[in-house]
């Protein structure tokens, strides 16, 4: 009987370890060119980063040649408490959003209930009349003001794929534009319908004219509007039934009003809530109307990392596609090329286009983080991360809550991780 205890705890960790991985293959590291002591490395890395109390604890997945090698959780889930952080842990993803709400879009013109070269007022008839917000100088040192002028053509649904549609964030920047923004309240986050979200926008001026530059803003989630009307159904409820269910993908959702899993909400350190954009790391244990197809999503590491192989694979996973592979390749090419300007705060930086809902890599060098040609991410405000490297057949989902330190973890998990492929 003193054996029996023991024997049963093991026998449950395993099982446990099991359906954390949701019938995902597991191999060692080394079975595909990953070396376990350099991958050991990352781990002291982040256990050194959480007893210096920079982060409360982080969940760290890789996965080659579409095999999970390395699926570790480190230090806290709450930055206030001691609860150890699990694998099955949630996160905010915030922007991580985007690329699942662009995957669902891309499904609706593979369905041919939409096109990319759309008006956006197709769907969504009061953007018929944009207009774009220039700026004129003020006379004899008044405050400069905003004038509109029509725009040049109309927003399609590839402008809001690829943030050349013109609208924009107001809550970093101080132009006249973003400042109508704030006026006006526009909020993705605000307790609003994306219909009512969707009404509120049109009726303000545009950043930049349609198609002519890059500007990171709510671009997204007007798309979930679109994929709304399109689709015929609530935003969340078309992600559900034709996207997060069939990849098994059970942790994944707006919102999370159940108490179980409420307890597995992974919050920051007390002094680190400030996603410093003006606003600060929101409760989603409260239903709401809004669904920010930009940035509303919670998740786990598996969740993400079933949605990133299912890239890795083309549009399939474990026999179910959810796009056919020539979309995902059109959709991880650069759509930008050299005649879209870049605003000066152009996320993915150098050696980077953008595709259909995440940054593309157009260079091996140029960036200050190794990759190649073809390799795409994005990340999520709180800190959440993940890529998509095909060369080497390379996924990685990094999940932190964490804003402060969103930006400078994602190099160095860079350089530790490519340090790590010995074949």
């Amino acid at each position: 009987m003193s054996l029996l205890r023991p024997m049963l705890v093991v026998l449950m960790l395993l099982l446990g370890g099991a359906s954390l991985a949701q019938d995902l293959p597991r191999v060692p590291p080394e079975e595909v060119g990953l070396s376990p002591e350099r991958l050991e490395r990352v781990g002291r890395w982040l256990q050194a980063e959480i007893d210096g109390r920079k982060i409360p604890g982080a969940v760290l997945l890789i996965a080659r040649q579409g095999k999970v090698a390395y699926f570790e959780s480190f230090g806290r889930r709450d930055g206030s408490t001691d609860v150890p952080m699990a694998r099955d842990a949630l996160f905010r993803i915030y922007s991580m959003t985007k690329p699942i709400a662009s995957v669902a879009a891309m499904m609706l013109v593979e369905d041919g209930r939409l096109a990319l070269d759309d008006p956006v007022a197709r769907y969504i008839p009061e953007f018929a009349s944009v207009s774009v917000g220039v700026e004129k100088p003020g006379q004899s040192g008044a405050d400069a003001t905003l004038e509109r002028v029509p725009a040049r053509r109309p927003v399609t649904v590839h402008d809001l794929l690829r943030h050349t549609s013109g609208l924009t964030y107001g809550f970093f920047g101080d132009t006249p534009v973003k400042r109508a923004y704030r006026a006006a309240g526009v909020d993705p986050d605000a307790n609003d319908s994306l219909s009512t979200f969707a009404s509120r926008l049109a009726s303000l001026p545009l950043h930049f004219q349609p198609g002519s530059t890059w500007d990171y803003g709510v671009s997204t989630d007007l798309l979930g509007r679109v994929i709304e009307v399109a689709g015929g159904m609530p935003l969340s409820q078309f992600l559900k039934t034709r996207l997060l269910d069939p990849l098994g993908m059970k942790d994944t959702s707006f919102y999370v009003t159940e108490p179980a899993r409420q307890a597995r909400l992974a919050e920051p350190l007390p002094d680190d809530r400030v996603l410093g954009i003006g606003a600060v790391i929101g409760n989603p244990r409260v239903a709401r109307r809004a669904e920010s197809a930009g940035g509303g999503l919670i998740s786990s590491a598996t969740d993400y990392a079933r949605f990133a192989l299912m890239l890795r694979n083309g549009g399939e996973l474990n026999g179910r596609r959810i796009l056919g592979p020539r979309t995902v390749e059109f959709m991880t090419s650069d759509h930008l090329g050299s005649a879209i300007a870049r605003t000066p705060l152009y996320l993915p930086g150098p050696g980077y286009g953008f595709g259909l809902g995440f940054a593309v890599r157009t260079a091996t060098g140029e960036a200050a983080a190794p990759g190649a040609p073809g390799e795409y991410y994005w990340g999520g405000a709180a800190g959440t991360y993940f890529w998509v490297d095909p060369r080497n057949d390379l996924v990685v989902v990094f999940m932190i809550q964490s804003p402060r330190q969103r930006a400078a973890y994602r190099t160095i998990l860079r350089n530790m991780i490519y340090a790590a492929i010995s074949r």
